[in-house]
Formats: C-alpha cells, sequence, structure tokens
C-alpha cells in the first residue's frame, strides 16, 4: 500500500504527493509559488492535513502533528473510504502505527475514546493492532444500535442527554419517526456508560492480590499439572505468592457463595453489577460470609493451597453471565 496519499474533496487541504484518479502525480515544492498553491487548493498548510466538513468548519484540528497527518488514508485501495452527507458529519480511515493509543488518536482528531471504539466496534482497546484501519468520524459521539422497535431520535438523545435536533440533522430521521431494532445511528456529543468504558478499556477490576506474585498459570487451555499427558481448559488465572497473603475483592459487589470442595477448596464467590461474578478459590481462610457487601479494600480470605493444588496460590476466575472470561483483559 502506497502512504501519504490522499482522494480529496474540494474542500480538503493536502501538503504531499496527491494521487489524481486519472493517476497522474502533482509533487508540490518549495519552488511552487504562493499564488499557484492558492489556485489548486485553498488555506493549504504545510506539512498538515486538515479536513472540513460540509457545514465550512474544520473536522479536524488543523494544528494535528505529522505523526496522525502521515498516517491518513483515503481512497480505492484501503476499506474504508471517506464518507459525507450533508449534515456535516463525515469520516477519513486511519491506519494504527506503532506507539498508538485509543486516546492519543482520539486527542489529535478532536473526538473521545468512545466515539473510536463504538464507531469501530472495539471490545478490547488493548487488542489494537498496527496496521488496523480505524474509521474516525469528524464529531465526537458514539454509534448506537436501536434495542427495540419503536425508539425515536427523540427518546435516544434524551437518554444519553444530548441535542435531539443535531441528533435528527446528523442521521436526516426525523425526531418522532419510530425506528426499527437493529437500525445503527450516529448520536453526537453521547458517550457510552461508564461500565461499558471500563471493560473496554480493561480497568474494570483491581488485582486482588496488592503484594508481589507470580503467574503460575494463565487462562486458557493448558496442560495438566496433574498429569502431563492431557490438555485442559483453565478457566481462570492461577497467582502464586505466600500462604496467608490477604486476598481483596476485585471489585465491589455482594458475597453470594462461601464453599469448600475438592476442586477449588476453600472459596469464595462475589456476585457484581452487569452479570459479573468472581471466584476466588484454593484459600487457606475465608474472611467473609453470604450476603456481606465487599469493595476493593475487603480481604475476602487467605492465599492457601486448598483443594486440587499443587502449591499456594490464588485461583481467581471471572464469570460472565454465566461464562468465564479472562480477567486480564479487564483489569487495571
Amino acid at each position: 500500500m502506497k502512504k501519504n496519499k490522499i482522494e480529496f474533496s474540494d474542500d480538503m487541504c493536502y501538503s504531499k504527493t496527491l494521487k489524481m484518479k486519472s493517476y497522474l502525480k502533482l509533487t508540490l515544492t518549495c519552488a511552487c509559488s504562493i499564488a499557484g498553491i492558492a489556485a489548486f487548493v485553498t488555506g493549504i498548510t504545510f506539512g498538515v492535513v486538515h479536513f472540513k466538513n460540509s457545514s465550512g468548519q474544520g473536522g479536524f484540528d488543523s494544528n494535528s502533528s505529522s505523526h496522525i497527518s502521515s498516517e491518513i488514508f483515503s481512497g480505492e485501495d484501503i476499506p474504508v473510504q471517506p464518507e459525507y452527507n450533508d449534515n456535516g458529519l463525515s469520516y477519513i480511515s486511519y491506519r494504527v502505527k506503532k506507539g498508538d493509543m485509543i486516546g492519543f488518536i482520539a486527542d489529535e482528531f478532536g473526538v473521545t475514546q468512545d466515539t473510536i471504539i463504538s464507531v469501530n466496534n472495539i471490545h478490547a482497546s488493548r487488542l489494537i493492532q498496527i496496521g488496523q484501519y480505524l474509521k474516525i468520524p469528524s464529531l465526537p459521539g458514539i454509534l448506537y444500535t436501536v434495542r427495540e422497535d419503536g425508539e425515536t431520535v427523540e427518546s435516544i438523545s434524551k437518554k444519553y442527554n444530548v441535542d435531539a435536533q443535531k441528533c435528527s440533522s446528523v442521521n436526516n430521521i426525523g425526531l418522532s419517526e419510530k425506528l426499527s431494532a437493529g437500525k445503527s445511528l450516529f448520536v453526537p456529543y453521547a458517550e457510552l456508560d461508564w461500565v461499558t468504558r471500563q471493560e473496554i478499556n480493561g480497568d474494570l477490576f483491581t488485582k486482588p492480590l496488592k503484594t508481589r506474585f507470580y503467574y503460575s498459570s494463565m487462562f486458557g487451555w493448558r496442560t495438566s499439572p496433574f498429569d502431563s499427558s492431557k490438555r485442559t481448559f483453565h478457566g481462570g488465572i492461577d497467582m502464586a505468592c505466600a500462604k496467608g497473603t490477604p486476598i481483596y475483592a476485585a471489585l465491589p459487589g455482594v458475597v453470594s457463595v462461601c464453599g469448600d470442595n475438592a476442586v477449588y477448596g476453600k472459596y469464595v464467590i462475589v456476585s457484581h453489577h452487569s452479570g459479573y461474578k468472581t471466584l476466588y478459590g484454593h484459600m487457606n481462610e475465608i474472611l467473609v460470609r453470604k450476603g456481606q457487601f465487599v469493595d476493593t479494600n475487603t480481604k475476602v480470605g487467605k492465599v492457601g493451597s486448598t483443594g486440587m493444588s499443587t502449591g499456594p496460590h490464588l485461583h481467581f476466575t471471572v464469570y460472565k453471565n454465566g461464562r468465564s472470561i479472562n480477567p486480564a483483559n479487564l483489569w487495571k
């Protein structure tokens, strides 16, 4: 793929080699007269790509760094082409490079992390890849999918406490028009709820051990520690440390189970919001009771080696709606 090429509209400024649809190339050099440049494009800023939306306002900061401007791509050879509507909303495609983080990219383009996350359907912000293309809108906001038949722009805007008229204009949908479940629309200046944001950014949970430990077994398939000829699925993370080390709740919630069995030994399960539960296994001692409210400063037990265990460690599992998921994607 050839870099630094951009297919442009009348209101798009540039300062590097431009690829025309006729495949003629024109290179702007310092020898070009200012008048000649002005005749070709208006408002040029050297070293910076400056976009305007159809309302004539800059959709992106004209002072954005060359780090970003040199990595903007559009045209027939990339997955996402620039899109424009008549209401001031436009999209471009940005290619992720080494060292990029969603927050940094969002700041450069004058949008929010929520915007990039929702528009690109990102489920874990830490997993964006170098070379991956992100679709960047010219307005901050989120992409919303209608959940039930009969929702309206007005009701959705009220839910997010944003300007309903702006939402209506951007999506070219009447304020009271009834929408069908599954329809997507862009809600300007809306934000994700904090739980969703924390899930995606990987800071929903805190680590249940506040002292030094090492990972003796990670989430996923592994060779069984009890039979090396077998592969078994490990539904949590094992955190090895000294016997008696305090174990803390990883998220506020209510203790739903205090138990003892052959597999986990002495264990505790805490129920949290949004369908989350956490399990703390192989404990030497349980320090909470069923029905007790706990937070991240509450000691739920002490590290041990009870049940099926080869040494002192905490087995920590996170469940989402009954299914175990990788805790490493959810904690700070």
